[in-house]
């Protein structure tokens, strides 16, 4: 497996550099990572709102939420410190630089911390209402953080 990994890896770097796949992955990865976070929240606002019973399928929903926005996060933190957007265009003073070295990071890890509290309170809660409540609070205002600092115009 690692070899496979070590291989692939090899290909890369002699087709493209290891920013411009990351930076292309981070741009890709991010509309699935979206639709999986906009299915959970949908699944846990109906959930709630029609006070169904808590299943499987809706503990999986979330979890792939979950884990295409903690990838996404994992892929934005290892690209933001190789990047010349990130870390080394830091500056306060242009508002694009400070959108995409300042906000667009310190936004998204907070949106990660409170889908992952929505995640951890609904493994505490007794009742499926309970559940589908912390999904859609905590998922909901994750989504919200995360679509107030995409930055757009690197999108279209």
């Amino acid at each position: 497996m690692l070899f496979s990994l070590y291989l692939l890896f090899k290909k890369i770097k002699h087709t493209m550099d290891l920013y411009t796949f990351l930076q292309k992955f981070h741009s890709g990865w991010a509309y699935l990572a979206l639709l999986l976070l906009i299915v959970a929240v949908v699944n846990a606002i109906i959930g709630f709102a029609s006070k169904k019973e808590f299943t499987a399928k809706d503990r999986k929903i979330a979890l792939f939420g979950l884990i295409g926005s903690h990838v996404q996060l994992l892929v934005g933190l290892i690209l933001y410190f190789v990047s010349p957007l990130g870390l080394a265009g830091f500056s306060m003073k242009v508002a694009e630089a400070r959108l995409t070295s300042l906000e667009h990071p310190l936004i998204n890890v907070i949106a990660l911390v409170l889908i992952t509290i929505g995640w951890s309170k609904h493994k505490k809660a007794a009742t499926s209402e309970s559940k589908f409540k912390s999904f859609a609070v905590f998922y909901t205002l994750g989504l919200l953080l995360i679509l107030a600092r995409i930055p757009w115009h690197l999108w279209f």
